[in-house]
């Protein structure tokens, strides 16, 4: 089994070293496989003015000492070409994941460039792909070290997402490679609060529940310890002091 939990974006090593932390004791008490995610650059954003990020070079610094700290594995978001060139340049040894954002899951240079690496790659499934549609992701793949396949909802009308867990079922019997749920983009609202996006944390425990038992053994959970004053996806987000109950009924629901 494998969780990716951490903040939507970086903001202090303080915060993120506070939620590796217990993600990691979570995880380990499990002997679950723990990686801890954040984003230098939040380039899709609902509005000009949403915050973004700290910055590539601010954040992996602290992503360094975070992996120091604690023995994480680490996993960022990719926009880029030059991004991923800079990585491998500068992070090569702080950087464990690159992740492509659903929106550029389709975006032929930036994922042969990721592959390229010596690095995983999680590739996010755009909300607006059918299941049966990674097939002409995963041929862009061809000598990656590790792909992993992940399920952040579908858009169903107007700033709403929808989980089709018959999508899930065929991902999992018909691609040879991990299938992740991301329950905590799942429960967004793309652009539901006019400048940002909306979304209710209430619904990620059970999206895991059934994740599990349907034979997920892959999660990805955006956690904060203070959501609602997150500079992004506070309304999808985890309280970090329910991350513990969250990952423990997905292992019973998984047994």
């Amino acid at each position: 089994m494998r969780i990716i939990a951490g903040p939507c974006q970086h903001e202090t090593l303080t915060d993120s070293a506070m939620i590796a932390k217990e993600c990691k004791r979570v995880c380990d008490k499990h002997g679950i496989d723990y990686y801890f995610k954040a984003s230098f650059d939040k380039a899709n954003r609902s509005s000009i003015k949403g915050i973004r990020g700290v910055g590539m070079d601010a954040t992996l610094t602290d992503f360094e000492a975070i992996k120091e700290q604690f023995g994480v594995n680490t996993i960022t978001d990719v926009h880029t070409v030059e991004q991923i060139q800079y990585i491998t340049e500068a992070y090569n040894e702080v950087v464990d994941a690159l992740q492509i954002p659903a929106f550029l899951c389709r975006q032929t240079d930036l994922v042969k460039a990721a592959c390229a690496t010596d690095k995983i790659v999680n590739i996010k499934k755009g909300q607006f792909l059918a299941p049966w549609d990674v097939e002409s992701i995963l041929s862009k793949t061809e000598g990656a070290k590790e792909v992993w396949i992940t399920e952040r909802g579908t858009s169903f009308g107007y700033n709403t997402l929808v989980v089709d867990f018959t999508g899930l079922d065929y991902m999992l019997n018909n691609y040879n490679t991990p299938i992740v749920l991301d329950a905590t983009h799942a429960v967004q609202k793309p652009g539901g609060n006019g400048s940002s996006s909306g979304g209710n944390r209430d619904y990620v425990p059970g999206l895991c529940r059934a994740g599990s038992a349907l034979g997920i053994r892959d999660f990805f959970l955006e956690v904060h310890s203070d959501p609602d004053n997150a500079p992004s996806d506070g309304p999808n987000a985890l309280h970090l002091h329910d991350f513990e109950s969250v990952v423990d009924s997905i292992v019973r629901h998984a047994e």
